[in-house]
């Protein structure tokens, strides 16, 4: 099955705990005024791949130690079909690779989606897109709500867990401000600047006026249209 995405990222630290495969999918019809994240809603940019190389990206990640995967955007639950077989297969893989390497003491990667959905939008088609998932965040992005909750951007949004797994490790950060920084950045392929997180109110304007009086000047801006 193939599904569109904005792109893949391996480690990324500030979209749950510890280290994690980040995978972007893209299209979003929310379109929630000031996100960060412009880039990920028209549903015919990004590339298509398939479910299965997907999944050698979270393979790879499991090798080395990854603690999660999160499932972001962009708006997964409007590629239902697709996330759903995602998800279930990711958890199918963590668990075999477990039981092979006799890891059964340590404590397994969990999986976490990003929606921007509220949980009362959630049809049956969606709540079966998330079956697999052990953690959601809902809700939509409210640029008048600040928050520094843990990996959110504003205050309605929501840790919801979905599973034990989930229950156990995110019960701690359910009404917890996040620790460390919430911006990562990484060089993409296409040699521009890419920030994976959750920005505080005023983040992103910083970092444009750091970068020009550093001499370095952004000509596009995926949080500006």
């Amino acid at each position: 099955m193939e599904l569109r995405l904005e792109g893949t990222h391996y480690p990324l630290r500030t979209l749950g705990p510890g280290k994690r495969l980040g995978i972007w999918f893209q299209g979003c019809s929310l379109a929630c005024p000031g996100c960060m994240s412009r880039h990920t809603w028209d549903p015919g940019a990004g590339t298509t791949a398939t479910v299965r190389e997907v999944l050698a990206l979270w393979r790879r990640a499991l090798a080395d130690g990854a603690d999660g995967l999160t499932v972001s955007g962009g708006e997964p639950l409007q590629q239902t079909a697709a996330l759903r077989r995602l998800l279930a297969a990711a958890a199918r893989l963590r668990d075999a690779t477990r039981r092979r390497v006799g890891s059964a003491g340590s404590r397994p990667a969990d999986l976490l989606v990003y929606t921007g959905y509220e949980p009362g939008e959630l049809t049956p088609a969606r709540r079966a897109a998330l079956a697999g998932a052990d953690a959601v965040i809902t809700g939509r992005f409210r640029v008048a709500e600040p928050t520094r909750l843990a990996w959110r951007g504003s205050a309605n949004q929501r840790i919801v867990p979905l599973t034990p797994l989930g229950a156990l490790r995110y019960a701690p950060h359910l009404d917890g401000e996040q620790t460390g920084g919430r911006l990562q950045t990484a060089c993409g392929e296409d040699g521009g600047l890419r920030l994976y997180g959750v920005p505080l109110r005023g983040e992103l304007a910083e970092l444009e006026r750091q970068l020009k009086q550093s001499g370095v000047a952004l000509t596009e801006r995926s949080w500006r249209p």
